[in-house]
């Protein structure tokens, strides 16, 4: 493995960091805070995730505005606004059961939210930096939040009670990902490792060792055989879970690797970043399918629809990009555009 990136580097990230946030609450704060309007209008920055409902009825997007948006993806229509007035929202993730929605912000706190009503219902405090990443366990039961603070905290999905918590990463936490049968977690980070945990336990079980940089990204196959990680090398990884083997590097981005997602039905691989483009892998030969190109800036976020009919993109361009992944073709932007 590569060197771990410096204290300087960090801190260096830091200081832009917060100088942005800086400039995105002095923005927020010029404006009234009201609820907008339904309609198109869609973030006015940065969009970071996206994540698809599990009926596929709705996808939720979230980004720097603060604000996590509700849409149809089926017309493009934005059909609601939610804001914890928390700052940067990095990170969202829909219960497999579809009752709650989660988002991680860079006040630290995780808010859980009732889809149907828009409704805050929770808020789960405990980390100490900006959160990174959130994931449900496949029965809905425990959430996983992670970030800056280099841990990784397991929480009672109904009751908010922080159940575990784990560490081992040295830097910031970016990534955590539940496997389909909910008894091994992964997550990765700025040390440039993968880990897996058993959550039962919290234990840890492997490190995957390969990448040389931070790590930003990981997905499980659906089958949970395989785990597939992205970062800052500007490759691809894809792991062997049973054996904790490195089996594939993928390489043709043009810079770092911010997400990756698995087709339900596993035959393909998406992957997407700095590079303004969406990648389409055949996850059986490793072999790159198509290159979807309609973002004008950074990709931060991917995520198929249950029936892996559409793929949505979230990027630094305000915009969230519905493709048909059978055909690579654009069917729907969602927003205006217009990078902040």
């Amino acid at each position: 493995m590569g060197a771990e990136p410096t204290a300087g580097l960090e801190e260096r990230v830091a200081e832009l960091e917060r100088r942005v946030a800086g400039l995105e609450a002095d923005r927020r704060a010029a404006g009234d805070g009201a609820h907008r309007p339904h309609g198109h209008e869609g973030h006015t920055s940065v969009v970071r995730a996206a994540a698809f409902a599990p009926g596929g009825g709705t996808l939720a997007s979230a980004g720097n505005d603060g604000t996590v948006r509700l849409w149809d993806p089926g017309s493009g229509e934005q059909v609601a606004i939610l804001d914890g007035r928390a700052g940067r929202v990095r990170t969202i993730a829909y219960a497999p059961d579809g009752s709650r929605l989660a988002s991680g912000s860079d006040d630290g706190k995780v808010r859980l939210w009732d889809p149907s009503s828009g409704r805050q219902t929770a808020i789960l405090e405990g980390h100490a930096g900006r959160l990174r990443a959130v994931a449900y366990s496949p029965d809905s039961s425990l959430l996983a939040s992670a970030g800056g603070d280099g841990k990784v905290r397991l929480w009672d999905a109904v009751s908010g009670r922080q159940t575990a918590t784990i560490e081992g990463h040295r830097g910031r936490v970016r990534a955590v990902a539940f496997a389909p049968g909910g008894d091994l977690l992964a997550s990765a980070g700025g040390d440039g490792t993968v880990r897996l945990w058993d959550v039962a336990s919290a234990q840890q079980t492997a490190i995957l060792e390969g990448h040389t940089s931070w790590v930003r990204a990981v997905a499980f196959a659906p089958d949970g055989t395989v785990l597939a990680s992205a970062g800052d090398d500007a490759t691809v990884r894809l792991w062997d879970v049973a054996s904790a083997q490195q089996t594939a590097i993928l390489e043709a981005h043009a810079d770092w690797v911010s997400a990756v997602a698995f087709s339900p039905d596993r035959q393909t691989l998406a992957s997407a970043g700095e590079d303004k483009t969406v990648r389409l892998w055949d996850h059986a030969s490793g072999l790159q399918t198509a290159i979807l190109a309609a973002h004008t800036d950074s990709v931060w976020g991917l995520a198929f629809s249950p029936d892996g009919a559409r793929l949505a993109s979230a990027g630094e361009d305000t915009t969230v990009r519905l493709w048909d992944p059978a055909t690579g073709q654009l069917e729907r932007t969602l927003g205006r555009g217009q990078a902040f």
